[in-house]
């Protein structure tokens, strides 16, 4: 059962004001349907739009954020956001894993590709079950999902992994895809000498 929703997203706004109209959706869509926001706890770029319309709609909001990205990533909504300060940015990311029941990547940078990969990787690995997705708005990951079928296709990326990862351009039908997700058999990797 899915109650909350870790959404990995750009410190910055993008060059589109769709990427923040999208960012602005998800808060809202998240909230209305009784989900909690988990982010990276920061008040700029699509995290902060992210959080404010979470915020706005009435949605139960929790940020991480290592400390020493406080200063680059501002601190906001102290008082109605469950804010939690670490020391790093793999116990970041360990935290949010572990506050969420599913991941969603919107459009950012380097670092929101490393935490959903990541994401993916430990499902990929059995370390966890839960759903992931892209919201691909206005076909930002397009290039990245056709490199995905060409890791696929030259052998490197099993299909039943490429296929634990939704893309959605619409965010209620990714949502919905959360909704009915059952995760793949996971195929452990025996040692031949235990074998």
């Amino acid at each position: 059962m899915i109650r909350t929703v870790c959404v990995f997203c750009g410190s910055s706004l993008g060059s589109k004001p769709i990427y923040a109209e999208a960012a602005q959706a998800l808060g809202r869509l998240l909230a209305n349907r009784g989900l909690g926001l988990v982010y990276g706890g920061g008040d700029v770029g699509l995290m902060g739009v992210l959080a404010d319309a979470a915020l706005s709609a009435g949605g139960a909001v929790t940020g991480v954020i290592p400390e020493a990205l406080m200063r680059f990533e501002g601190v906001g909504h102290l008082d109605p956001v469950k804010l939690h300060v670490v020391g790093s940015m793999h116990e970041r990311k360990a935290l949010m894993a572990e506050l969420a029941d599913a991941f969603i990547a919107l459009p950012g940078g380097i670092g929101t590709m490393e935490e959903l990969f990541e994401a993916w990787t430990w499902s990929q690995l059995g370390l966890h079950a839960k759903p992931l997705g892209f919201l691909d708005v206005g076909g930002y990951y397009g290039h990245l999902h056709a490199f995905l079928d060409h890791m696929a296709g030259e052998g490197f990326l099993r299909a039943r992994h490429r296929e634990m990862v939704a893309v959605e351009s619409d965010p209620a039908r990714l949502l919905d895809r959360f909704a009915a997700y059952r995760p793949p058999e996971v195929v452990r990797v025996i040692d031949r000498d235990t074998a």
